[in-house]
């Protein structure tokens, strides 16, 4: 097993959660387990996941919804459901939200880790995030999180450095405001909007240099970093 792929785990139950978690290391994935929607969206955002395992009854974001936002940043995401919904129209909804497998309650950890492992192959058993990307004249490197642009280096906070890096993996898209409050801060309040136009102005402040650089506001919708 490629000590590589990480997998993110969203269950509510958290027996049941833990058990997954338990086998699927065991198994020799590494697992990041969270209890509601918005919390997985936030951690989808953290790290670098090369499989989601999502619940479809959860707190704060359905199962159904959080997968939409996972899509809307990582298209090729592969995402199985777990749920304890067995009727057609439910696993309809599943594979239109961006479903790749639909597991049902109950079932055996075999049957799960082998649907695990035939979608890593289909998918080509891991996606990558990019550590570098070239925007104009800049360099951003998403782990060190630093912008460099003709030998200068600027050093990015955490925040700037996660809400730059979803820009980026959506250039030249248009990214909803509150998807990017979800998966930088968890929620998408009136005051973390607040703070979310303090840092676009700060982004925009550090990419000045290069003119073909710009982040747009797209009123009432969200933003667009255009190259």
């Amino acid at each position: 097993m490629d000590k590589e792929i990480k997998i993110l785990l969203v269950e509510d139950d958290l027996n049941l959660g833990f058990v997954i978690q338990d086998n699927l290391k065991q198994a020799g994935y590494k697992v990041h387990l969270s209890q509601d929607g918005k919390e997985g969206l936030n951690a989808f955002n953290e790290e670098a996941y090369q499989l989601c395992l999502f619940d479809v009854m959860l707190p704060k974001k359905d199962g159904f919804s959080l997968a939409e936002d996972v899509r809307k940043v990582n298209p090729e995401m592969p995402i199985i459901f777990l749920t304890a919904k067995s009727q057609t129209e439910d696993k309809i909804k599943g594979f239109k939200a961006g479903a790749d497998d639909y597991i049902t309650k109950p079932f055996s950890m075999d049957e799960l880790l082998l649907r695990i492992e035939a979608l890593l192959k289909r998918s080509g058993g891991l996606v990558k995030s990019k550590d570098i990307h070239q925007l104009g004249k800049y360099q951003f490197n998403v782990q060190n999180y630093t912008l460099e642009i003709d030998g200068e280096q600027k050093k990015l906070t955490k925040k700037e450095a996660e809400i730059l890096k979803i820009l980026t993996e959506q250039k030249g898209k248009v990214v909803e405001r509150e998807l990017i409050l979800n998966m930088v801060w968890g929620d998408d309040s009136y005051f973390n909007g607040r703070s979310l136009d303090v840092f676009i102005t700060k982004l925009r402040k550090y990419l000045k240099s290069d003119e073909s650089i710009a982040i747009k506001n797209i009123h009432g919708v969200g933003f667009s970093l255009e190259d």
